[in-house]
């Protein structure tokens, strides 16, 4: 389900200008009831200004007053702007390291080769962003940093998800049982 421009800002505007239940309100912007009790209470998004979806064209105000009247009743984005927001799951491309943790790149290529040498080169580029030449690199033991690096977890790390991780891992290390499997018959 996609969700709000500014979800918490619109949350603090629903709450402020509406009598949504508070489920109504986070099952709209993605939040917890008890985080949207929070905002009514002063307590969660102290300082953020609401933003007001009707004004935005997110919702409609016939969709509020519908709401409002029945507790049951869930809020909907407008077709319009279901077209022009992006589930997170759908957002994919380069993502930005922070130059802190641009260091700890080899040290995950190293836990991968260590651990999970069976993951091909180009997923573990894909996964923690990094480049086929340090992976070589790091394999080879020419990386400039080669006497100080040490196996350390990608998602420790910060570089990647530990689902994304958990998919590659059970997607490649089957491969190996199927071909002994093959090789033995």
């Amino acid at each position: 389900m996609a969700l709000p421009l500014m979800p918490k800002a619109t949350a603090v505007w629903l709450v402020e200008n509406t009598k949504l239940t508070f489920e109504q309100i986070g099952d709209f912007c993605g939040m917890h009831p008890l985080e949207v009790q929070g905002i009514a209470d002063g307590e969660v998004a102290v300082g953020i200004i609401g933003q007001d979806p009707v004004a935005s064209g997110q919702l409609t105000q016939e969709n509020i007053r519908h709401c409002e009247n029945s507790p049951q009743a869930h809020l909907e984005l407008t077709e319009h702007t279901q077209k022009f927001i992006i589930s997170k799951s759908k957002i994919k491309g380069g993502r930005y390291t922070p130059v802190a943790r641009r260091q700890d790149k080899p040290d995950a290529v190293a836990w991968f080769l260590k651990f999970h040498p069976t993951i091909p080169d180009a997923q573990i580029v894909k996964l923690i962003g990094t480049t086929k030449n340090t992976i070589n690199s790091v394999r080879n033991r020419t990386h400039w940093n080669s006497a100080n690096l040490k196996p350390k977890d990608p998602v420790l790390l910060g570089l990647c998800q530990q689902t994304r991780l958990d998919q590659v891992i059970a997607k490649f290390s089957k491969q190996p049982a199927a071909d002994s499997d093959k090789k033995a018959v």
